[in-house]
């Protein structure tokens, strides 16, 4: 390490770059102050995250594809457009039945989606979806990424269940 002079104060300067000790910190700080979501100032630019499955952990594919979105998002903030990276992630439907149901077979209880029945085996998703969905929005806020995490978005959310069903459901017109 080196020491500098800055003014009349001496600070040792570090021997090689540690991120650990300041990119948290900055993070949050930048998330507390509402950094990362629209302004409501400026044309509106909108990224709609292709939702990770719920069921794992991010990869190298997914760092990849954030990245990208993350500087597009960037560069039109600096822009000054309204942007808004709205982040989220995708119930992985049969996915999402496999591994809940293989978590119940490990906990020996003897339990298993048919004996819950519906509502208490979504109640478990719900579960399952805690764990997993926190770590995959873990892993992209280590990443650095600039979304809008007040505005995070899973697939079985009420909101989100109801647009889904209201643009695919059965369309009844009457005709006379």
């Amino acid at each position: 390490s080196r020491l500098i002079l800055s003014g009349s104060t001496m600070t040792e300067l570090a021997s090689s770059y540690d991120p650990k000790s300041f990119e948290a910190r900055l993070y949050a700080e930048w998330e507390r102050a509402g950094y990362f979501k629209p302004s409501g100032k400026g044309e509106p630019y909108t990224i709609l995250l292709p939702p990770p499955n719920v069921t794992g952990t991010l990869h190298m594919g997914h760092a990849f594809q954030q990245t990208l979105m993350d500087a597009l998002i960037r560069y039109h903030r600096m822009r000054g457009y309204d942007t808004l990276w709205q982040v989220g992630t995708d119930h992985a439907g049969i996915a999402t039945e496999m591994v809940v149901s293989r978590n119940l077979a490990l906990e020996g209880k003897g339990e298993t989606r048919d004996s819950l029945g519906r509502d208490g085996f979504i109640e478990r998703v719900w579960e399952w979806k805690q764990q997993s969905g926190g770590t995959i929005e873990r892993q992209m806020r280590r990443l650095g990424a600039s979304g809008d995490w007040s505005r995070s978005v899973f697939t079985m959310d009420p909101m989100a269940s109801k647009a889904i069903t209201d643009s695919t459901g059965p369309k009844i017109s009457s005709r006379e």
